[in-house]
């Protein structure tokens, strides 16, 4: 087992398994089973789980779009109902994407749109429980490719020892990539000192991302990237060395990583463009074996995936006004 694991480490051997030949542990997706504070949901990409097994997600206000809202953006529910216990970030974003809850219970958030007056967006959010802004990344309403601007940040992590991890570069999974888009994983220390990046232009190589989506950190301190656009989950140390290139786990569109398990959230792949094996849905499976060993089939699954406490997994869905759905463990 540990020579198979290697193996699939260092080369990124594909321990394929099609969609219809694995099991899933979950039951039919229950959509729209959470409710926002007002109203309906509006577009979400992100659903996390806090230190003391708190859930928090995004919600774009009720639309796809926070610019114009005094709507709170982030929310935090309550699994035993599915209500919302409370909400923070209102006024603070454009389009919140990416969510990282750290593990002091303090919420990261990604901004990856920018206001048409360029006074807010195009930021990395650190905010207390509380709502209170606690730290700034990058440089409100302005784009750029150096240390201290962003193009477009999907995701935002932190590792254990309080570094930073930012993926830069959303883009259209389909038309015009901008030539001067980077496409990056951005590494800044515990106060927001930028330390080093890996990526660029665009590109399918081993240090290179296309449409890079979202973050994880396995127990080993790993950093797992949804390189989405190219189909597949990278694998670095955090110093951005090259560990392994995954295209067992579908199209990734979000993570969520507990013990040995890791849970990849697809939310773009069909039969047209995968015939006869991905499918929309969850991928779960063995980080040691490198091995997909279940499949969760969802035609509406979202960009966030999380399992709570109590056993279920819970879908953070990108088109409104779908927003939180639960997937029952059987």
């Amino acid at each position: 087992m540990k020579f198979v694991f290697a193996l699939a480490m260092a080369v990124g051997l594909p321990i394929a398994a099609s969609a219809q030949d694995i099991p899933s542990p979950y039951g039919k997706a229950e959509n729209q089973w959470a409710s926002p504070p007002t109203g309906n949901w509006g577009s979400t990409a992100g659903i996390e789980r806090g230190p003391k097994g708190e859930i928090w997600a995004i919600d774009r206000c009720g639309a796809n779009s926070c610019e114009t809202s005094d709507k709170p953006a982030i929310i935090q529910i309550d699994m035993a109902t599915g209500k919302a216990i409370r909400g923070i970030g209102a006024g603070l974003f454009v389009f919140p994407h990416g969510l990282h809850v750290d593990r002091a219970g303090n919420i990261w958030v990604t901004d990856g749109g920018v206001s048409k007056d360029g006074s807010k967006g195009l930021q990395v959010i650190k905010l207390s429980p509380k709502g209170d802004v606690l730290l700034r990344l990058g440089t409100a309403g302005q784009r750029g490719n150096d240390e201290s601007h962003f193009q477009s940040p999907s995701d935002v992590i932190t590792a254990p020892g309080g570094d930073i991890f930012v993926t830069d570069g959303h883009a259209p999974i389909a038309g015009i990539v901008p030539p001067d888009l980077a496409m990056r994983v951005m590494k800044f220390s515990a106060d927001g000192k930028f330390i080093k990046e890996w990526g660029g232009k665009a590109g399918a190589g081993k240090d290179q991302f296309n449409n890079p989506h979202a973050l994880a950190l396995d127990g080993q301190g790993r950093l797992y990237v949804a390189d989405r656009a190219n189909n597949r989950t990278m694998i670095f140390d955090q110093d951005g060395k090259f560990i392994a290139d995954w295209r067992q786990f579908g199209r990734p569109s979000g993570f969520y990583i507990t013990g040995d398990r890791l849970y990849a959230i697809d939310a773009d792949s069909s039969e047209a463009n995968h015939p006869g094996g991905w499918k929309k849905g969850v991928w779960i499976g063995s980080i040691r074996e490198g091995k997909a060993q279940s499949f969760v089939p969802d035609d509406t699954a979202g960009e966030g995936v999380v399992v709570a406490p109590d056993g279920h997994m819970y879908g953070a869905v990108n088109v409104a006004p779908r927003g939180i759905t639960r997937y029952q463990k059987k």
